[in-house]
C-alpha cells in the first residue's frame, strides 16, 4: 500500500507542469544574446502573511524564519532561502524555495502562538518570470508605469504593479527583476514579454 502510494505521489510530481513551462525554447531564443535574460522560476513557495507589525507576534515570526518584517513601504529583505516582500502595512509575502510550503506554514503558525495573525498558501497562484540583462529596464518600461532607474527601484525594492494591464508584483534584486504573476496571467504575460524584447534581441 504504502510503495503504491509513493509511486502514485511521484507521478503527480512528475506531471507537474508549470505555468510557462510551453515558453522554455522561446526563453532560450530570446536571451542568446546576450543583452537580455527571460526564464521561468517554478514553484516558488509563496506564503501570504498578515499581521499586525508592532505586536510580538510579528517579532517572534521574524526570529522564526530568520528573515525581520520588512516595515519600510516597497522593500524586501533576506537574502537566502527565504526572502520577505512588503506587500501592505500589515502584509507581507513570504517566498521560499519548491516544496517548503507545508514546513514554512506549520512555523508562521506557531511563531503567531494564538495571536490574530493570516497565514495562507498561495503557491499555486502565480508563477516567477525572470526579466534580467542590460536589457531588463527597457523591455519592462513598454509596459509599466513605474520608475525603474536603479536610483528609484533597486535591488531590495518590490511592488504590486501593473504590466500590459496584468496584476503582478515586480521585484528588483541584484541580477535583475522577477514578477510575481498569476498563473491565469502567465501566459499573456509571457507573450507580451517575448513581444517586447524582439527589437533589443534582435538589433541590441
Amino acid at each position: 500500500m504504502a510503495d503504491s502510494v509513493a509511486e502514485s505521489m511521484a507521478e503527480l510530481t512528475a506531471e507537474r507542469r508549470s505555468s510557462a513551462a510551453a515558453f522554455a525554447a522561446r526563453f532560450e531564443a530570446a536571451s542568446a544574446g546576450g543583452g537580455l535574460r527571460l526564464a521561468e522560476i517554478p514553484f516558488l513557495t509563496q506564503i501570504n502573511l498578515r499581521v499586525d507589525p508592532k505586536s510580538p507576534a510579528a517579532e517572534r515570526i521574524g526570529t522564526a524564519i530568520g528573515v525581520p518584517l520588512p516595515v519600510e513601504p516597497g522593500t524586501t529583505a533576506g537574502d537566502g532561502d527565504l526572502e520577505v516582500l512588503w506587500l501592505g502595512p500589515d502584509e507581507w509575502l513570504v517566498v521560499g524555495p519548491d516544496g517548503a510550503a507545508r514546513g514554512l506554514v506549520e512555523r508562521l503558525i506557531e511563531a503567531a502562538d494564538g495571536e490574530h495573525v493570516s497565514v495562507v498558501d498561495v503557491s499555486a497562484q502565480r508563477t516567477t518570470l525572470v526579466v534580467a540583462g542590460d536589457r531588463a529596464r527597457d523591455v519592462l518600461a513598454h509596459g509599466c508605469a513605474l520608475d525603474l532607474h536603479p536610483r528609484v527601484f533597486g535591488p531590495g525594492r518590490c511592488a504590486q504593479t501593473m504590466l500590459a494591464r496584468a496584476g503582478v508584483v515586480l521585484v528588483a534584486g541584484e541580477d535583475g527583476f522577477r514578477l510575481l504573476v498569476r498563473s491565469s496571467f502567465a501566459a499573456y504575460v509571457t507573450e507580451w514579454l517575448l513581444d517586447a524584447s524582439v527589437e533589443y534581441v534582435s538589433g541590441g
